[in-house]
C-alpha cells in the first residue's frame, strides 16, 4: 500500500518518528508540498496524511486508489470531506490533543499585555536598569488580572480550559456559546453584553459561515477601549483590516494573535506593523508534548482504519 505524507515537517521536524507507519506499506514522507506538486505526489496513493496541504474535490477525483485521508490537525476544512463521504473514504482528524497548550498560549498573550515581560527584559539587557536611579522602573503600565473580566467566545474544551485558568487568577468569567451548560464560576451571556463588560475577549470558536470575519468594525466598537482581543482559533474569524484600524484608532487597546488569515502572512499584512498587537507564528499546538500526543492519535487513527473500524471520522 502506498502511503504519502504531504507536509510532515511541522508535526515532526526531527524529534518524533514516523517509523510506526512502515508496517502498513511503502511510506513516502515530504516535509512540504507546494501547490503544483500535490497531484503528482498523491498519484496512486491509497493513504494520504496531510496537515495544511489542501485536498480538493478536483484532485480527489483523480485518485481512484485512495482509501483513507488522515489529518494532522483538528480542523478539517482543507479536505473536501463531503466528496470523501460520497465515495466512502474515511477522513480522520486529531481531536482534543492541544486543549491545554492552546489555553496556555492564550494566557501567554494575555500576560504579555499585562506584564510586558519581553519589553522589560529587553530594556534591562540594553542597560536601562544599570543606569536607573531607582531599584525598579517600568516601561509600560502593569496590570493585575485578579478582578478583571474575561469574555470567552466559544465554550468547548479549550474555552473551558481557559475558564479554569482565568478563575485561578481570580478573574470574572463570561462565556458566549450556542450550547451553554452549567460551569461553576462562569456566567453565560449574549455576545454584545460580553463585549461590553470584558477586559479581555478571547476567541475559541470554529471557523464556519457564521464566524468568518465575525470580528469586524462593529464587533470591535462594542468592546471597551481598554480591552485586549486574543485569538488562538482561526485567523479568518477576524477582519484583519478592521482590527488594524481599530488598534490604530484606539478603539481597543491591544491584541494577541497566534493565527492569521494567511499563513505565513504577506509582508503587507496590516497587523505586522502595529506594536500593540503581539503575534506568534501559530505555535499553540507546537510543544513537543503536544505534537507527541497528536502523533499517538494519528497512529491510533491509522491502526483503526487498517482494522476496518475507522475512528475520529469528521463526517
Amino acid at each position: 500500500m502506498k502511503i504519502t505524507i504531504l507536509d510532515g515537517y511541522a508535526e515532526n521536524p526531527g524529534d518524533l518518528s514516523w517509523d510506526w507507519l512502515n508496517k502498513y506499506g511503502d511510506v513516502k514522507i515530504f516535509e512540504r508540498t507546494p501547490k503544483e506538486k500535490i497531484a503528482e505526489r498523491c498519484t496512486d496513493s491509497e493513504v494520504i496524511i496531510t496537515n495544511k496541504t489542501p485536498l480538493r474535490a478536483e484532485l480527489l477525483k483523480s485518485l481512484p486508489k485512495l482509501q483513507y485521508v488522515g489529518l494532522l490537525s483538528t480542523g478539517f476544512n482543507i479536505v473536501d470531506w463531503e466528496f470523501c463521504k460520497e465515495k466512502g473514504i474515511p477522513v480522520c482528524n486529531i481531536p482534543s490533543y492541544s486543549t491545554d497548550a492552546v489555553a496556555q498560549l492564550t494566557f501567554a498573550h494575555i500576560l504579555e499585555h499585562t506584564n510586558a515581560v519581553a519589553a522589560h527584559s529587553n530594556s534591562v539587557h540594553s542597560g536601562e536598569w544599570s543606569a536607573c536611579k531607582d531599584f525598579c522602573y517600568w516601561v509600560s503600565p502593569l496590570t493585575e488580572l485578579s478582578g478583571k473580566t474575561i469574555g470567552i467566545i466559544g465554550f468547548g474544551k479549550i474555552g473551558k480550559s481557559v475558564a479554569k485558568i482565568a478563575l485561578a487568577f481570580g478573574m470574572k468569567v463570561l462565556a458566549s456559546t450556542n450550547h451553554p451548560s452549567p460551569f461553576e464560576g462562569v456566567e453565560f451571556s449574549d455576545r454584545d453584553e460580553l463585549l461590553k463588560k470584558s477586559d479581555y475577549v478571547t476567541l475559541h470558536c470554529p471557523l464556519n459561515a457564521e464566524t468568518e470575519n465575525m470580528v469586524n468594525s462593529d464587533f470591535l466598537a462594542k468592546m471597551k477601549s481598554s480591552a485586549i482581543l486574543i485569538n488562538t482559533s482561526r485567523g479568518q474569524v477576524i477582519d484583519e483590516n478592521a482590527l488594524a484600524q481599530a488598534l490604530k484608532d484606539g478603539v481597543i487597546a491591544g491584541a494577541g494573535l497566534d493565527v492569521l488569515s494567511e499563513e505565513p502572512p504577506k509582508a503587507s499584512n496590516p497587523l505586522l506593523s502595529i506594536p500593540q498587537c503581539t503575534i506568534t507564528p501559530h505555535i499553540a499546538w507546537a510543544g513537543c508534548e503536544t505534537r507527541a500526543r497528536l502523533m499517538e492519535i494519528c497512529k491510533s487513527n491509522v491502526e483503526a482504519f487498517f482494522e476496518g473500524k475507522p475512528i475520529n471520522c469528521v463526517y
